[in-house]
């Protein structure tokens, strides 16, 4: 194993505690191991692997992160997806795929979130030509967890969203029985609301979303 994550492993092992990992277990539905650190004691337990001097090669990562995801504590997870978000000024068209297998595996909401909103986000501002073509094949796969990303990654472009793509991918899940797309429309448009209510609020009148989505679209705009 990598010796970055050897030394992690040690670092995290050496602070677990069963009683708080049984409560995280049972909250993500026994989906996954932990090792009962929770976030804010994570995070201070990781900052020295984060910081600018040790973080590992750019050309290490794909390794590095698939041997996090590869670990059965779902702390090591989020701190490589938080390793990743480094590097965020140092994408490469390539790396597309390294986000692929890491929604693809290891899926719950958790993790799929934090990726969709800051790394596939970050990854097509700054590709842009490569969003057509994996946005529609990501809504052909079937795969709940690639169709959430698709209508996710752009919850923090604001004034960038592209209306006309949100439109599309949001019409292409019409019908869907999935909780976590239904969601996940709602939340999407929600977000939106506080760029443009006037759009958000005319998209929903106009188009028959679940009952989740539209309660979850107009939250904000009620509320207001």
């Amino acid at each position: 194993m990598n010796s970055y994550i050897l030394k992690l492993s040690d670092e995290f092992e050496k602070h677990s505690n069963l009683e708080i990992a049984q409560g995280q277990k049972a909250y993500m539905k026994h989906h996954f191991e932990f090792l009962g650190l929770k976030s804010p004691q994570r995070r201070e337990l990781q900052k020295p692997f984060l910081a600018k001097e040790n973080l590992p090669s750019k050309d290490d990562l794909e390794a590095i992160v698939q041997g996090l995801w590869q670990k059965p504590e779902r702390e090591f997870q989020y701190f490589g997806q938080e390793l990743l978000l480094k590097y965020k000024k140092h994408f490469q068209q390539e790396d597309i795929k390294l986000f692929e297998y890491m929604i693809t595996h290891k899926s719950w909401w958790d993790s799929i979130d934090y990726i969709a909103v800051n790394l596939v986000g970050s990854y097509f501002l700054k590709f842009p030509q490569q969003v057509k073509s994996h946005i529609d094949k990501w809504l052909d796969s079937k795969n709940i967890w690639l169709q959430r990303t698709a209508l996710l990654f752009q919850l923090k472009y604001k004034h960038q969203l592209d209306k006309e793509l949100l439109v599309y991918v949001v019409k292409s899940l019409l019908g869907s029985k999935e909780f976590f797309i239904n969601k996940a429309i709602g939340w999407i448009l929600r977000e939106y609301s506080k760029t443009n209510p006037d759009w958000v609020m005319a998209f929903v009148n106009n188009h028959d979303l679940d009952k989740l989505s539209r309660r979850e679209a107009l939250k904000r705009i009620e509320s207001a």
